[in-house]
């Protein structure tokens, strides 16, 4: 019996390392892929360095005066409105698959409303700031 029990035990042992070395082969096959791809890069480019190779480049524009520039951080503000917006709607769809489901639905409702209510005062608060009016 009991060296029925220790060939069991050896037997998940193995196949517990076995799935570990599957995973580090793979790991292992990657990292060479990814060498290999960077050392045949280097080989088979051509090297030929010009001073218009070594401008900096934006947007086909060539560069001219300092490489500092004023951005309207109305911009910003914009995107960071967006992504608080579209971030708190991603929580909609889950509460509603939750208020759907019997038990839940007067105490889900409360705390959407309590959610809503944030969302409305931090948009509130945007509108009366000027942040949404385009100048």
């Amino acid at each position: 019996m009991d060296s029925a029990l220790s060939h069991t035990y050896a037997q998940s042992y193995g196949d517990y390392f076995h799935s570990y070395s599957v995973v580090g082969v793979l790991a292992v096959v990657g990292v060479l892929f990814v060498a290999v791809a960077f050392s045949a890069n280097r080989l088979l480019r051509p090297v030929v360095p010009t001073p218009e190779k070594l401008l900096t480049y934006e947007c086909g524009v060539d560069p001219v005066g300092e490489g500092w520039a004023h951005t309207q951080v109305r911009y910003y503000v914009y995107a960071f409105l967006y992504v608080i917006f579209a971030v708190d709607s991603i929580f909609l769809f889950p509460w509603a698959t939750v208020f759907a489901a019997p038990g839940y639905g007067a105490t889900t409702l409360v705390e959407m409303f309590v959610f809503l209510g944030f969302l409305a005062i931090g948009l509130l608060y945007a509108w009366k700031k000027g942040v949404l009016t385009w100048t």
